[in-house]
């Protein structure tokens, strides 16, 4: 499943107790199983998925999508969704100046975290 944007995150989530399979709490390693009730704790919002399809190697978000089928109350997803929207925007560089170092980059990080910690 794709719930996490990358595996580390996902290991994370297991190791803290966040993830659970049919109310049981797993380790990273667990095996899923076709419908099985996958219960999330992400940002604070709890989301539930039913497996509906395995997968044998990794792919896209967007292939992974067909595979899981989102059980998670309508008022759950409203509430993540309008803590999500807008929570950022896309950093402006003018033309030509390119990517930003790893320097500029830390920089607006740190810019980003105090802007948005209020």
């Amino acid at each position: 499943m794709r719930i996490f944007k990358s595996r580390t995150i996902a290991t994370e989530a297991c190791k803290k107790g966040r993830v659970s399979v049919n109310d049981a709490i797993v380790k990273p390693s667990f095996l899923v199983q076709r419908d099985a009730l996958v219960s999330v704790r992400k940002e604070g919002f709890n989301l539930t998925f039913q497996v509906i399809d395995l997968i044998s190697k990794r792919v896209s978000a967007t292939l992974a999508v067909v595979c899981y089928d989102n059980l998670t109350p309508e008022d759950e997803l409203n509430k993540f969704k309008s803590w999500y929207i807008g929570k950022a925007r896309p950093e402006w560089r003018d033309r030509g100046e390119g990517r930003p170092t790893k320097r500029e980059r830390r920089e607006l990080d740190l810019f980003k975290d105090g802007w948005f910690d209020d």
